[in-house]
């Protein structure tokens, strides 16, 4: 486990250095000048002249990116050109929100999806089955724009059950007051894929011959669900959670911006549309990051969930 580990790790170098050149190169030759987008309009050449000194931007390109992989491994990524924050302090201070609705929402679409999804994959091609899935497919065809206005409309407006909008410093006020509404919307929505996805990962197992033994053996059904199929469907089940986490980190643009949620995801939106360079790199490199740590966590997983697996 150790050597394989070391390994894994061995080989993120080379994946990140990969990504920090790209990104590098991408606001370097095809993004728009820096200086002219601090300028303004109004500014004259001389007044872009000084702000290209000022961040460097006269400098020789292998300066420039060596003053980049400095902020990366420092994690000084100076200041929002925007709000003129430190863009460090802005993460510290929009994440807590970002995961205060995003983490609810992974939990609980996880634990509702997988028992619906193996109800419905038990009675495969029974009238629930297939209610619940003409079901799931109308979900699929909906935006969830419309989820979000007509649960706001309904929820909020109508029942009068949620503010439709607003947040605070108490992590218990959001959590039982501003955030149920987002959650159960999004998980409405999550809900539908989901099911879909995990009935076919229980389907596959199911139809396996170590199952029919197991019934052979005069095993409850229970057990043969619980012990056989579901543990065997954990490592897609993993695979799936471990591609949606890090979106935890920058969470929902249309939950945070309809809802007037501070999160780091609509920071980000926010940044992208005022051209906030420092913000953009800043979550693009940190992404990747957490992207490969967590995919490196989910191998391990996968050999505690099942002993069989073997890391090479």
């Amino acid at each position: 486990m150790t050597a394989y580990l070391l390994r894994r790790l061995w080989q993120t170098i080379p994946t990140l250095v990969g990504v920090v050149l790209l990104v590098f190169f991408l606001f370097k030759w095809f993004g728009g000048d820096p200086a002219e987008i601090l300028g303004g309009l109004n500014a004259s050449p001389e007044q872009i002249d000084a702000i290209r000194d000022q961040l460097g931007l006269n400098e020789p390109w292998w300066v420039q990116f060596g003053i980049f992989v400095q902020q990366i491994v420092t994690f000084d990524w100076g200041r929002s050109w925007a709000t003129n924050e430190a863009v460090s302090s802005l993460f510290a201070s929009r994440l807590p929100a970002t995961l205060t609705v995003m983490l609810p929402i992974l939990v609980l679409e996880v634990l509702l999806a997988i028992p619906l999804a193996m109800g419905v994959a038990y009675w495969r091609g029974s009238l629930t089955d297939r209610a619940i899935m003409v079901v799931t497919t109308v979900a699929l065809s909906i935006s969830f724009l419309v989820y979000v206005i007509v649960g706001q409309y309904v929820f909020a407006f109508r029942l009068g059950w949620f503010p439709v909008q607003g947040w605070s410093d108490s992590l218990w006020t959001n959590l039982v007051t501003y955030a149920p509404l987002p959650i159960l919307l999004a998980v409405l929505v999550s809900l539908a894929p989901q099911t879909r996805l995990y009935r076919t990962f229980f389907l596959d197992e199911i139809g396996q011959d170590y199952v029919r033994t197991a019934r052979a053996k005069g095993l409850p059904e229970r057990t043969v669900l619980m012990k056989h199929v579901l543990r065997n469907a954990m490592i897609p089940i993993l695979t799936n959670v471990a591609v949606a986490l890090p979106g935890l980190f920058v969470g929902s643009f249309l939950i945070e911006v309809f809802f007037s949620i501070p999160g780091l995801g609509r920071e980000v939106l926010l940044a992208v549309n005022r051209s906030d360079y420092p913000v953009i790199q800043a979550v693009t490199i940190y992404v990747a990051v957490i992207t490969m740590a967590v995919n490196l966590v989910t191998d391990v997983l996968y050999k505690l969930v099942d002993p069989r697996v073997e890391l090479k």
